[in-house]
């Protein structure tokens, strides 16, 4: 598809995003962060933003309705259990129907991989895709950037293709379904990060080493996170395992980040997921609640990137 002749501010994957545009998102959500309240409430006053929501959803959703308030935006909310989406009303014309009662954005989390891209082009809004099946997720990608960039007091506003060169990111668990691992496989290594990918075949197969180049796969978590900084714990998604082969207790045996595994292999290494998590599967509630973790700041870092993106979307200023 034409990327270029859908409208400029939509952000419907990560893997065309040049590293330029990274770096101006990133610029942007700095400037924000300094904006007064009072300000920022005026960049998107009265501008009307529909969020489209056909899969549960508690922190994109909620980040995203919170961020265009706090630019002064009408949000209005429409889920596949309360609307004629229900009734199989097509995603076109769900988009054409909120595009004729004044929706000027849309927000979109779907469960077919690609739909973003489909409204964008029927619409001819600026779309921010918030999930779309097995896919992508680049606003999670570019908060779990600033996340690291962050916690290791790099600047978030210059990023290059050097950014994070010497860094090693394992990301472990579910990643055959992951949308997230998806997008963050499409970013970091750009930035010179080296990206493993680990966890047992069912949910990590041999494929999946094309998603970008110079991954690596593994099936050794606690070789994996000997050699790294950075570690990003997936959940297990249950809801998506028909048909697949997992033994749960075998798994947290060999994939679990707990204190004991955490302390042995890599002591200081940053804690980063998505959410939501599964305590006492994936990962312990030590590690989670533990000095190591950023978890809370991906939550808090998703507000800032989110509000920067509505601005980016409807073309607000921000000084």
């Amino acid at each position: 598809m034409n990327l270029a002749a859908l409208h400029p501010g939509s952000l419907l994957t990560i893997a065309d995003l040049p590293i330029p545009e990274v770096a101006s998102i990133l610029a942007l959500t700095a400037r924000l962060d300094q904006t007064p309240a009072a300000e920022k409430a005026k960049l998107l006053a009265n501008r009307r933003i529909a969020l489209l929501f056909y899969e549960s959803s508690t922190r994109t959703r909620t980040s995203f309705e919170l961020a265009a308030k706090s630019l002064g935006a009408t949000t209005t909310l429409v889920s596949d259990k309360s609307s004629s989406i229900e009734k199989g009303e097509s995603l076109k014309d769900t988009g054409l129907t909120l595009r004729a009662l004044g929706a000027e954005c849309i927000i979109l989390r779907h469960p077919a991989s690609g739909s973003p891209f489909v409204l964008a082009r029927t619409t001819g809004l600026p779309v921010l895709n918030a999930g779309d099946g097995m896919a992508q997720h680049p606003s999670q990608a570019l908060l779990d950037l600033r996340t690291i960039l962050n916690r290791l007091h790099l600047d978030p506003t210059t990023v290059h293709d050097k950014s994070l060169l010497g860094l090693t990111i394992t990301i472990t668990g579910d990643i055959l379904h992951s949308r997230v691992a998806r997008s963050n496989v499409m970013l970091l290594p750009r930035l010179g990060a080296k990206v493993i990918l680990c966890g047992p075949e069912p949910l990590l197969p041999e494929i999946a080493a094309g998603l970008a180049d110079g991954l690596e796969i593994t099936r050794n978590f606690d070789e994996a996170l000997s050699r790294s900084q950075i570690v990003m714990m997936l959940r297990i998604q249950k809801e998506r395992l028909a048909g697949l082969e997992l033994d749960l207790g075998e798994y947290i045996a060999r994939f679990q980040l707990n204190e004991p595994r955490l302390a042995a292999q890599a002591p200081k290494a940053l804690v980063l997921h998505p959410g939501p998590m599964v305590r006492g599967l994936e990962i312990s509630g030590e590690v989670a609640d533990g000095p190591n973790s950023a978890i809370l700041e991906q939550v808090t870092n998703g507000l800032a990137i989110r509000s920067a993106l509505l601005v980016r979307a409807l073309g607000a200023q921000a000084n």
